[in-house]
Parts: C-alpha cells; structure tokens; sequence
C-alpha cells in the first residue's frame, strides 16, 4: 500500500483495538488533541521508561525533576516565547482555509526531492549492480532540471527565513504556483506572524487576575531549577537534568495525527558544561541518542542526521535525528547546543546570580548546555507507524500484526485457555497468576484460539500461551512467537524466564 493509505489504516487501527482516540468525540472531538487508550498508554509509559532509565540509572551525573505547567510570566519574557515565538501563516482566500507559509514551500521542495529519487531509482533497476548514484545524478538531464530548481528554491527560502522576510514567504508561493490542497488555487493572503502560547489568567477576582501562559516547553523548568538541583545534588560540571512533561503549542496547522499536537509531552534532558567543551559534548550526545534510538531495532536505515542551516538565536549548534514517518522523514528528536543563553537571560531577568564555582579552574562562570529534546508522541508514531504491517499467509489468509519491539509492547503475553472447560480456565488463572506480577498479561478465553491469536497480533503482543487438555497432565504449554507464528511447548515452571528473556527492557538499556 501507498504511504497516505498505510497513514489512513494506521489511524483506524490505533482507535479500533484502543490505542489513540480523537479527545471529546462524544462532543465531535476537538481538533489536534488526542487521547490515549488502554493500550497506547502503555506503549507511551514503555517509550518513556526506556528514555528516563537510559538518562538516570546509566548516567550517575544525570537527574530528574518534575517542574509545573503553570510558571512565573516573566519566564517566557526571558527566554523570547513572548515575543518571538511565531508562525508564519498564510490563507488560502477560495478554501479559507490556514497553512504556514514554511510548511508549503518545505513540502513543495519535498516533492521534487521525492521527483530526484524516483530517476535514481529507474536508473538503479536499468543498470543494476552498475549503477552509480553520483554519476547519475551529475549526468541525467530529468534530475539535473530538478536540482536546478530545488537549489534556487531552497536559497530563496533560506534568505527568507534569514530575514524574517514575510513577503518573499509569499512570493515564493506565488511565483511556484504552490497550490491550497483544498481548492486548487493560488489565491492567497499575505503572510503574518501568530504567536503560539496558550494564555490563561490566575488570581481570585477578574479584575486583579495576572495573565499566564501553559508551557511551549520543558526546558525552562529545568533552567529556572538550575541552582536548585546543583547545590541540592551537589553536582559538579558536567552534569545533567531530565524532566518528562506536558507541554502546549497553539498549532493553527497541527495535522498528521499525533505527529503535531496541541497538548503534547515532551522528554528534555539539559547537560551543564563547562564553555568551550560544547561542541565536543554535543557530537558525544549525537552519538548517545541516535544509538539510543537504532537500539530499539526498527532499522538504522530509517533514522538520519538533519542538521541545521539556520540555528536558533540561544544556539551554536544544532541537529534533528529524523524518522522515516509514512509521510517521509520528519524530526524525531533535537539536539541544540544552547551556549549560555538560556541561564545568562534567567540571571538577568530575576537579578539572582546563576553561575558554578569550578574548583578545578578556581573561577565561576555561567554554565553552556547540550540538550536533547524528543516527542513522546512522535515516538509512539514512528514505532506504530513502522510495525503496522499486513501480512500474506501461505494459507491465502492475510493478517494485520504491530510488530511492536517485545519490549516496548502494551501487553507481553496473553494466556489463552484452548477451551472454556475442563480445567483449562483454572490452569490458565494460574499461569496468569504467576506472571503479572512480573509482565502485563492478558487472559482471554473468548472466540477459538485462531480468532483470539489475530486480536493479539493486532494489537502486538509478542507472545501467546495457550493451556490445553495435554497442560493438565505435563504441566508445559504452547508458546505461540508473535513474528514468526512459532510454536513450542515450555514448561509453565519455565515461562517467565522465557518472556523476560525478550520483553525486558533492562535488555535494551545493556547494549546501550
């Protein structure tokens, strides 16, 4: 199937077997939010289990805090969100329908990168084991007219974005003949910025309420707790903080699921450093995070490095580890190395000295910082989006199966009894019994066994135990394997080091 129509089955299979729902459906739903089912939110406490164990328990200089949504206004005023943190946005006056402006023009340039892959891919079926990539792309007319475009797209883009150049936004629209999906037509308005902070009031009376914002981000708890974590934890340069939270962004065009939400959690770890060292932090943190990713094991070559043309205002530095999504490879994950600003803006704001006394160097100064910043959601995406698969039987059957990693799966094992009677249920309350204590287990005894096996692979359990008649008499069972269909008979006294040989995420934390 295509991209869009795998994104399609996607998100009816994540409402069906109860893993994503559209929030307040009941009302219609609310656009760009989302709630988790029974079965996502496991896989997102698994996700984020996996993150938190490889930050806090494998790094002895790296810790944990919770800070709160609501923070002091005067918090976004330093870091720039009030007054630099914008969209730029653009209608379509026939559909009347909203896009930002850089989103058009980077789809536009997506499509004739994606024309330039498709002449690579003739020419490497035409010429096979001879076929070379860099001469073909130097040579063939189809993909030199198309780089010749790209290229004089992008650098007008980029100039663009350098200036903050509103106008030119829109004349690259114009002059390209990018088009609103809806409507067909180029008739657009001109490009304004919209700033995305959600603001509420806080105080007892309207009259003396203060206005404040629900976070764009984590980092600022972390930055503002700073002083509070190192002289607590008495922790020495370099060291680092993490925080799994919420955070809320006024996206006017949040689409694509949950890949751009409007309430969405964030998982942020900042490492304070010593100036100078900063670059060599952050290509070790580059290291860290993308090994971290390919270790879940969806393939190495669905993740790549994008590194950043224009660098944000705070950083020096800065690159996106990108997934290979159903709509193409897209940011996953954020490594920045933010310098001083962030603290050097705190110390000027709340006029409290933010600074660590080296004793090594015998002198005090702001600490740099290397983040890594990675959507839970988007990670729930990528692992959904890539294990999704329908497959053909050699019975001429097919199957939908989440091939979910074993250990970031919902549900570890489902203990199926073959039979509604003749001690099977009892038997099988027992296995059950003896692991939940250990896995989350599902009993099910509804249905045949045949029927009972596809929910389970729909929803990526990796392991079945069915109890039957022969279970009473040898106490083993049959272990059903998920991605292959296997079957073998283990002793019950047997399972638990059988699963937890697979689904053990302490397995994944040692190869990192």
């Amino acid at each position: 199937m295509t991209q869009d129509e795998l994104f399609k089955v996607l998100v009816a299979h994540c409402k069906e077997y109860g893993f994503i729902f559209p929030s307040s459906e009941i009302y219609d739903g609310l656009a760009a939010v989302y709630d988790y089912g029974q079965m996502g939110v496991e896989l997102k406490n698994n996700i984020k289990q996996y993150w938190w164990n490889a930050m806090t328990r494998l790094n002895e200089n790296i810790v944990g805090i919770d800070s709160c949504i609501f923070m002091h206004p005067r918090i976004w005023e330093a870091s720039g969100h009030v007054g630099a943190f914008n969209d730029p946005l653009i209608d379509n006056k026939d559909s009347k329908k909203r896009y930002r402006a850089d989103v058009l023009i980077e789809d536009f340039l997506a499509k004739i990168e994606e024309k330039m892959n498709k002449e690579v891919e003739k020419g490497r079926k035409r010429f096979g084991d001879a076929f070379d990539e860099a001469q073909f792309r130097a040579t063939n007319p189809n993909v030199l007219r198309e780089q010749a475009k790209y290229d004089e797209v992008h650098n007008r883009y980029k100039k663009a974005e350098d200036a903050n150049d509103l106008a030119e936004y829109r004349q690259i629209i114009i002059d390209n003949n990018i088009v609103c999906p809806i409507s067909g037509t180029c008739n657009w308005t001109d490009v304004r910025q919209f700033n995305l902070m959600f603001s509420t009031s806080m105080g007892s009376t309207a009259e003396g309420a203060n206005t404040i914002y629900l976070r764009p981000e984590t980092a600022q708890g972390i930055f503002v707790n700073y002083l509070n974590v190192q002289k607590t934890g008495r922790m020495k340069i370099p060291f680092g903080i993490a925080q799994i939270g919420k955070a809320f962004r006024n996206e006017i065009v949040a689409r694509q699921f949950i890949f751009r939400m409007r309430e969405f959690e964030q998982m942020e770890m900042q490492f304070f450093i010593k100036p100078g060292t900063e670059l060599e932090w952050f290509k070790k943190w580059k290291e860290q995070r993308m090994k971290w990713h390919v270790n879940i094991g969806m393939g190495a070559e669905n993740y790549r490095f994008h590194d950043h043309e224009k660098l944000a205002h705070y950083a020096n530095a800065a690159t996106d580890i990108e997934f290979n999504f159903p709509f193409g490879f897209k940011e996953l994950e954020g490594i920045h190395s933010r310098t001083n600003w962030d603290l050097g803006r705190h110390q000027q704001y709340s006029g409290r000295k933010i600074e660590y006394f080296d004793p090594e160097e015998g002198a005090a100064y702001t600490p740099y910082v290397v983040e890594t910043s990675i959507g839970v959601d988007r990670m729930v995406l990528a692992v959904l989006s890539h294990s999704l698969k329908e497959e053909q039987l050699e019975n001429g059957e097919t199957r939908v199966v989440l091939s979910i990693p074993a250990p970031l799966a919902p549900v570890k094992a489902a203990v199926l009894p073959l039979v509604k009677k003749d001690g099977l249920p009892e038997l099988a309350q027992e296995v059950m019994d003896e692991l939940k204590f250990d896995f989350n287990c599902q009993y099910e005894e509804k249905d045949s066994i045949g029927k009972r096996y596809r929910r389970q692979d729909a929803i990526g359990t990796p392991f079945c135990i069915t109890v039957d008649h022969q279970s009473l008499e040898d106490h083993c069972v049959t272990v059903r394997e998920r991605d292959t269909m296997s079957q073998e008979r283990v002793p019950i006294a047997e399972l638990r080091a059988l699963i937890d040989k697979r689904v053990n995420l302490n397995n994944l934390l040692r190869n990192l």
